[in-house]
């Protein structure tokens, strides 16, 4: 994947690592793999913490923690976003004017801070542009 930095949201990383997501897993593994390529991905604790958590819990085949334990020292040798009180702020700023959950706001404001010009994610509409950063979903055709 050329071009600047990318911030990849959870949803992207659990589908990378989770065989039964079918057609969403190898095309997120491939997103992963371009991303190590190229130096470019961007992640935050809070992504981190929400991969940690539906890896050990959720997909269709739970991982063991060690393994996600892992995959998430793996994933911290990317630029990782801890959040600041700014980020924070920015978020509230986010998410009222934009009316988006407070944890989708903080997801853009972590990409802001982290220097991203897009993040790959499901959760937000496609194409769509908040303050300069394009929100991209990878499956969508």
């Amino acid at each position: 994947m050329k071009g600047g930095k990318v911030f990849v949201d959870t949803n992207i990383i659990v589908y990378a690592y989770d065989p039964s997501a079918g057609e969403k897993h190898l095309k997120a593994a491939e997103v992963m793999s371009g991303l190590w390529e190229s130096g470019n991905g961007v992640v935050s604790i809070q992504v981190l913490q929400e991969f940690f958590v539906t890896a050990t819990r959720k997909m269709g085949k739970p991982m063991d923690a060690k393994t996600a334990k892992t995959i998430v020292g793996d994933l911290l040798k990317w630029k990782t976003v801890t959040p600041s009180g700014e980020t924070l702020l920015d978020a509230i700023d986010i998410c009222g004017k934009h009316q988006c959950s407070f944890w989708d706001a903080m997801i853009i404001s972590s990409a802001l801070e982290g220097g991203a010009e897009k993040i790959l994610t499901e959760d937000f509409t496609h194409g769509q542009k908040i303050r300069g950063l394009q929100l991209e979903n990878p499956f969508r055709e």
